[in-house]
């Protein structure tokens, strides 16, 4: 039976693909105790990374909220992966948001809404979390958004 994050998951015509693989000495997901820490997930679609560049300087705001919603999506399969049931969050603690943007790029939070506003979505209530948003000046592959997540399971 499909947990009720599953299904919500179906209404928005969300199916969660498989997890992208670590890129170096790292893991997707670690469970400790009642959390789930998943690691920074890039905007990696089934043709590989779908936007690159940085915000401000070739990639729209509305492209890196795009980019950080699918860093979301990530983020669920890595935690179902991770948990095998995604009945089992029971809150979204927090999010880190990662802009690859040029100096003086000024809307960094808001690129980072793209994961915050999905993971309310999808979580109701329970998506509602603490956050950080950092502009950096490059991230892994030229993707233009990176987000990591920390859950509390049950």
């Amino acid at each position: 039976m499909a947990s009720e994050i599953e299904l919500r998951l179906q209404k928005m015509g969300i199916e969660l693909p498989k997890p992208a693989a670590p890129v170096a000495n790292y893991v997707g997901a670690v469970v400790a105790g009642s959390l789930l820490v998943v690691s920074g997930q890039l905007p990696i679609g089934p043709d590989g990374i779908t936007i690159k560049g940085k915000l401000g300087g070739g990639v729209s705001e509305a492209q890196g909220k795009d980019a950080a919603r699918l860093c979301a999506i990530n983020i669920l399969a890595q935690a179902k992966a991770a948990l095998g049931d995604l009945s089992r969050i029971k809150r979204c603690i927090r999010l880190g948001g990662f802009v690859n943007a040029v100096p003086d790029y000024q809307t960094i939070p808001q690129v980072i809404n793209g994961a915050s506003d999905f993971m309310v979505e999808v979580l109701g209530d329970a998506g509602r979390h603490a956050r950080y948003a950092i502009g950096v000046a490059q991230l892994p592959l030229d993707a233009p958004v990176e987000v990591e997540a920390m859950f509390e399971i049950s």
